[in-house]
């Protein structure tokens, strides 16, 4: 996770789904939460994007209204491109500008054909959505911003179809991380529960539990992927690079590791099965658990080891522990195991990866706002603790 000014980021030399599919024609969007440095080289026109619309990183990582404890960050900003064009912006009204911005990348004039990625800052905390969909909501303000969401995919999905161009666009939904869980959060002074649930699983957002790790992903392209098809092979998000620029007849670099793989077979074929072999749960660099296509092996859980076998497969709330009764398997998951600490390395043996590509980092990194008691947002947002 990276933070307001700080001097980490992707550095240049990565090369993204956006940069491989406009070297194949494409024109790219990006929308939305980015989280992977907001120091100028760090940012999606610098990774492959012609252009960018939102916030740099979460949402919560701008001044509070009435959470003294949020000063240390700056006022959020709103960028396009590179620029901040806004300071502390009305989140309640942010879903429906990202969604007329899509509009607007989509009915773009052009021949090319267009990858967008919309990245909403919902369901993250703090919660700031607008009355009309809190009306509709029965769960409080993580229902309306669920709503919300609901709202612009239809948007975007009618629009679509009114441009013909629904029978020849691929549409990717899914998350980054399960559900927080039910909390009371410290934003605004509200004492309010909030979040989703993760059951069946175990565990929520922050955890190598399943409720932390595992999330729903639809795919929907008319003609090629079945409808209603229901998929339980393990796939992850980073399997969406080598897919789709295959799909799209992009070149994926051949000078370094992509570690996601073509999913194609899965996503055209009932049958078919995921190349992956293995899954690993990482929290920050420490490797907490593996799993194979039956069983999730666990190793610790910060800095406790825990001995924990679950068949994941037959018991996906990971509640009965096996670990005894298959020594076999425990030893075939910890010898996998051994070779990702070698590879991607593991702060909890001590592992150094050794085909693990440096972070980019900047000298004297900037924030890219300043508190400005002057400035007008001091007065208009910090005191409407309903706006963000």
């Amino acid at each position: 996770m990276l933070f307001p000014g700080q001097g980490l980021g992707l550095p240049p030399s990565e090369i993204s789904i956006a940069k491989v599919l406009s070297d194949a024609g494409y024109r790219t969007q990006m929308i939305g939460k980015w989280h992977c440095g907001d120091q100028p080289g760090f940012l999606p026109t610098n990774h492959g994007f012609d252009n960018y619309f939102g916030l740099p990183y979460s949402n919560d990582m701008g001044r509070q209204a009435n959470t003294p404890d949020w000063a240390v960050y700056p006022p959020l900003p709103l960028l396009s491109d590179e620029k901040v064009i806004e300071q502390q912006p009305d989140q309640s009204l942010l879903t429906e500008r990202y969604v007329q911005e899509a509009i607007n990348f989509i009915r773009a004039d052009s021949p090319k054909p267009f990858f967008l990625y919309l990245a909403h800052m919902y369901v993250h905390l703090p919660i700031y959505v607008k009355q009309e969909f809190l009306d509709k909501s029965g769960n409080g303000s993580y229902g309306a911003a669920v709503e919300s969401i609901d709202w612009a995919t239809s948007v975007i999905m009618d629009e679509l179809q009114s441009l013909g161009l629904d029978e020849n666009t691929i549409v990717i939904f899914t998350s980054d991380n399960g559900s927080l869980g039910n909390v009371i959060p410290p934003f605004g002074g509200r004492q309010e529960l909030i979040g989703g649930s993760n059951l069946p699983l175990r565990g929520a957002k922050g955890t190598t539990w399943e409720g932390g790790q595992r999330v729903p992903a639809m795919v929907r392209w008319k003609g090629k992927v079945e409808a209603g098809r229901v998929c339980d092979e393990l796939l992850t998000a980073m399997d969406f690079y080598p897919t789709l620029a295959n799909i799209c007849g992009a070149q994926i670099p051949q000078d370094r590791i992509i570690d996601g793989l073509d999913a194609r077979a899965v996503w055209f074929d009932a049958q078919a099965q995921s190349q992956h072999e293995h899954f690993v749960y990482y929290r920050a660099n420490g490797l907490e658990a593996i799993r194979n296509r039956q069983y999730k092996l666990h190793f610790g859980k910060g800095k406790e080891n825990v001995y924990e076998l679950y068949d994941i497969v037959g018991d996906v709330s990971e509640s009965t522990n096996v670990y005894d009764q298959f020594p076999a398997v425990v030893a075939s998951l910890t010898a996998a195991a051994n070779h990702y600490r070698q590879t991607l390395g593991d702060d909890r043996t001590g592992s150094v990866g050794t085909q693990v590509r440096p972070i980019g980092r900047v000298e004297n990194p900037q924030p890219l706002t300043r508190f400005d008691i002057n400035h007008p947002y001091a007065i208009a947002e910090y005191d409407l603790s309903d706006r963000g």
